[in-house]
Formats: C-alpha cells, structure tokens, sequence
C-alpha cells in the first residue's frame, strides 16, 4: 500500500500486520541465468504488506545495483502460489521518504532477478467527486509534477526515447480487470493519477488544478517508477486505493471528514487491508505463465543496462 506519504507520508505509512520471520540475508546473484529464472512477478508495496508473502516461503536478498543501495532487501518466496520478489517501497521500517527512494535501484534489480511483471499498490488522494473514499481504482494514466528524481537509464552517451503514451501495461491491466471482477470485488477500471513531489500533501489551489487538468487521483510514488520498469521492458499494473478526498472538496461536500489527515489515512488504510491483500493475491495469480511485456526500447539497449555493474 503505497503512498501519497509516509510517517510524514501516511498514504505509504499503513497499518503492519505480523511480519513472518525473514531467513538468513544473503546476496542475490545477478547474472543471466537468475535474471531469467528467480522470480517472474516482482511486488512493490509499502509497509503494511510486511506479512504479504506465505508463511515460511521468505528469503531475503540483497541485490547490489549500478545505481546504489534499494530501499531495502528483497524476499523471494510464495504469494497465491506464484514465486514472487516482494520489495518494500518505503523500506522495511518506513524510513525513506518518496522524494528520497532510489526508483532506479529498486526497478533494475527487481528486473535482474527475471521479473518480467510488476504489480504495485498505492494509497492515493481522491480528486473526482465520482470517486470517494474507499474505491479501488487501477490507474491507466499519470501526470508527472514532481521534480529532481532520476527518472531514466539511459542518461548517459546510449541515448533511448521510450513511447508512454500508455504508461501502465495495457495487458496486464486487463488481466487485472478480469481477476478481480472473478472475485467479485467492486473497482473502476481507469484513471488518472497526478504524482507530486511530497512529502507535503497538496494546497487547496494545487487540488482544484490538478482536478481541472484531468486528475483523478493524487500519489507521490507512481512516477518514475512505472517509466523505469517500462525503459527495462517490464510491465507494471497499479492498484490504488482512495483514502481521502485530499486537500480536494469534501468540505464544499459537506464531507470535511474527508480531508487528508495522517490519523484518517491509517484508519482506512487498516480497514482495506483485507481486501487489498486478496485483490493483490487475485491480480499475481491471475498474470498468465507466458505473459510476455511490451518491448518499448531495443533489447540490446535494455542487456545493456542490466549488464552494468553494481557499486558497492
């Protein structure tokens, strides 16, 4: 569950269920063997999915990176019977606020453990009056307003120009739509999500904007991360879910109990942990064997990147 924020932030800061004891750390390989073999479904999460993997089937990695350290380690194990590589966004402790995580750190080594599908959650602001507090939405477009993130690999002399027309993978969307109507859960289908720098929750004046630009929702984590995955030829898929109404305009509502609060973001985000975690279960397990991700840059180009070397 993702962030708009974290302690500071709270859309990222959720309620943590018991954590299962993680094994031994160790480091993770990063040859071409592992990338193709570890783990086909990479999870990122904020804290409250400490306990998202089945029980006894974690093993703690750390993946050294060309681009320093990632938020934290990574456990390999089982999650509705796939093998997955959990990560969480915030680290482990809730420590690294969302202008501060390592994006580039935390895509590239997910994708050197062979993660070909990533399926992330977020805790966002509601700025579509159609959309209250407390819907699902799995998100198709994104406004980026943040600022100073290294948001690509290819800053150096291999110049690459990624098409991100559609930023989330359509497929893999799709695939989640379906799984989650099998279940019988209620969520809409599209949306947009502007991302904004943080950790400071939006003015009146900048919700209003957003709202008039096309926003439907508000978070601090979707960009650069869904760009990133698709420079490495990954897909990713969002869910989010709406924990307020933000700065937005629950009081012109009559609803001011819908403003952003740190207390009202952790209450909600505890009451939906349930059904995030089943709704999460359903999209992994629903992400066909054979799936195959857009190739938007060269292969070449993508070898190219992962085949670097880590630093430190």
């Amino acid at each position: 569950m993702t962030p708009k924020r974290e302690p500071a932030d709270t859309r990222s800061a959720q309620t943590e269920p018991a954590q299962t004891e993680p094994a031994q750390t160790e480091p993770a390989q990063t040859g071409s063997a592992q990338r193709e073999s570890t783990a086909p479904i990479g999870i990122i999460g904020g804290s409250g999915l400490y306990g998202l993997l089945d029980d006894g089937s974690g093993r703690s990695v750390t993946v050294p990176t060309p681009y320093g350290a990632t938020s934290s380690d990574i456990t390999l194990g089982t999650f509705a019977g796939r093998s997955v590589a959990f990560l969480p966004r915030h680290g482990t402790g809730h420590t690294v606020a969302p202008h501060r995580i390592n994006y580039r750190a935390n895509v590239w080594a997910l994708a050197s453990l062979g993660v070909k599908a990533i399926v992330t959650s977020s805790a966002v602001g509601g700025l579509n009056p159609e959309l209250p507090p407390g819907t699902f939405v799995l998100p198709d477009q994104v406004l980026d307003r943040t600022s100073g993130r290294s948001d690509t690999f290819y800053d150096g002399d291999r110049v690459q120009h990624v098409a991100l027309a559609d930023p989330y993978c359509p497929e893999l969307r799709r695939f989640a739509a379906a799984s989650l109507s099998i279940i019988g859960e209620s969520f809409v289908s599209r949306g947009t999500t502007v991302v904004i720098q943080g950790p400071r929750f939006s003015t009146r004046a900048e919700a209003a904007w957003f709202r008039s630009a096309g926003a439907d929702l508000v978070n601090m984590t979707q960009y650069p991360e869904v760009a990133l995955a698709a420079e490495l030829n990954v897909g990713l898929v969002n869910l989010s879910f709406i924990t307020d109404s933000d700065a937005g305009d629950g009081a012109a509502r009559g609803q001011a109990a819908d403003d952003v609060s740190a207390e009202l973001v952790f209450e909600r985000m505890a009451a939906a942990q349930p059904r995030l975690l089943a709704m999460l279960g359903a999209i992994v397990e629903g992400i066909p064997d054979d799936y195959a991700p857009r190739r938007l840059l060269p292969v070449d180009a993508v070898a190219a990147v992962l085949s670097a070397k880590p630093v430190g």
